[in-house]
């Protein structure tokens, strides 16, 4: 199985968000499942097959999450190369077919937030950036096609 990268904030966030489901949303369930089963006969309520296929997704989330969780690798910063691009590097990339300017940073499994320019590293766009360095031209594939783009700026 493959590691999961991501940072001790990032790790520390997905075990808040398994808790809260195991401990508080789990009850919550169980709960409506219950009530909903005082309403008498189980085939025809609508309110007790709603809850039981909502324990269904919530215990299949606490699955995967767990699942990712222990095949977590926190990545130390202060390890990292800043040469190149790397676990938690902000890139500035110039697209050479459009010539325009975006920035983008490498995070890990729970601090990804693709519309703020946070994405996986994981990521096959993030994959093809990594190693290279300010000036180097990398090219992505693409579903629309390969995308090419010039490293402008790195930091961390």
């Amino acid at each position: 199985m493959d590691k999961v990268y991501m940072s001790k904030d990032g790790y520390d966030k997905l075990r808040k968000e398994l808790d809260e489901m195991k401990n508080v949303k789990r009850a919550e369930i169980q709960e409506a499942i219950a009530t909903a089963r005082a309403h008498g006969d189980l085939k025809e309520n609508a309110e007790y097959h709603a809850a039981r296929e909502a324990q269904g997704l919530l215990e299949a989330k606490i699955r995967q999450l767990e699942d990712k969780l222990a095949r977590t690798e926190i990545v130390d910063s202060a390890n990292i190369p800043t040469d190149a691009v790397h676990f938690g590097a902000k890139v500035e990339l110039e697209d050479m077919d459009t010539g325009d300017i975006e920035n983008y940073e490498l995070v890990g499994a729970g601090d990804d937030d693709p519309i703020n320019g946070k994405i996986q590293v994981s990521s096959p766009f993030a994959q093809a950036l990594l190693e290279h360095k300010v000036n180097d031209e990398v090219e992505v594939n693409a579903p629309g096609g390969v995308l090419k783009f010039k490293i402008l700026k790195i930091d961390y």
